[in-house]
């Protein structure tokens, strides 16, 4: 099967009587893409950023629906968009008990098992003490170099031309993963049960070197955006390995 990467050649692009039954687009733009009397019978979107824009299906925007489904399946995401110190720390409780849960269900058999291309829970993990990382000791915390050495960092940083010898080459044993989780979920809880109003408006740098200058409270909310995403992704995978 013909692969296709790192190109725009399809950008503007009309295909008619054309198929794409069993494709499949990874770390894709298909934003503004137009399709008119097609065939979506299994069709399957995920996009961590659908509740930033629209989804249209037959007229209607989906995106409401959806993000009510989502809240409805996992309780205490819709406090993710919290504003004040104690909606923060209640929405941080929310997905810290998820997590534990998820945790404790999952047979040790399947802590390195994983879907295709998909992380598995250990892996899934590692990427959370990254992002806690990135978030709270490099934005909100100034650290010059936060990152602890297990960290999972997200694919095409080494093409990006971020230092890869910050973190270990081997994988880490699933104890050390949940021991360093900890210790990133415990730095959260400490940070948010002081923090005040003023704190959470103060402006800080994005991590990742972008143009974005978040708020502290901007910073912790994305925190729990990739806490509650990563939690949706591995529940899903865990149920096909199971």
């Amino acid at each position: 099967m013909t692969a296709y990467s790192g190109t725009d050649e399809f950008e503007g692009a009309t295909f008619v009587r054309t198929s794409f039954k069993g494709a499949t687009l990874r770390f894709s733009d298909v934003s503004g893409v137009t399709m008119r009397s097609v065939d979506v019978g299994g069709l399957d979107i995920d996009s961590h950023d659908l509740a930033f824009g629209s989804l249209v299906v037959n007229g209607v925007d989906v995106v409401p629906l959806v993000e009510a489904e989502l809240n409805r399946q996992f309780p205490g995401r819709e406090l993710q968009k919290e504003r004040t110190p104690e909606g923060l720390r209640a929405a941080w409780v929310a997905v810290r008990s998820a997590w534990q849960e998820t945790i404790a269900g999952t047979p040790p058999d399947l802590v390195d098992a994983h879907v295709e291309d998909e992380w598995s829970l250990a892996q899934t993990l590692r990427h959370l003490v990254l992002a806690t990382d990135a978030w709270l000791r490099g934005a909100i915390q100034r650290d010059p170099q936060p990152f602890h050495e297990i960290g999972q960092i997200f694919t095409g940083a080494e093409q990006m031309g971020f230092d890869m010898s910050v973190f270990r080459a081997e994988p880490a044993p699933y104890d050390e993963v949940l021991a360093v989780r900890a210790e990133r979920q415990q730095l959260v809880t400490d940070f948010l049960a002081t923090a005040t109003d003023e704190l959470l408006a103060e402006q800080r740098d994005d991590p990742w070197g972008g143009d974005w200058h978040p708020s502290v409270g901007d910073c912790v909310r994305v925190i729990l955006e990739e806490d509650w995403a990563h939690l949706r992704y591995i529940r899903r995978d865990l149920a096909l390995l199971r």
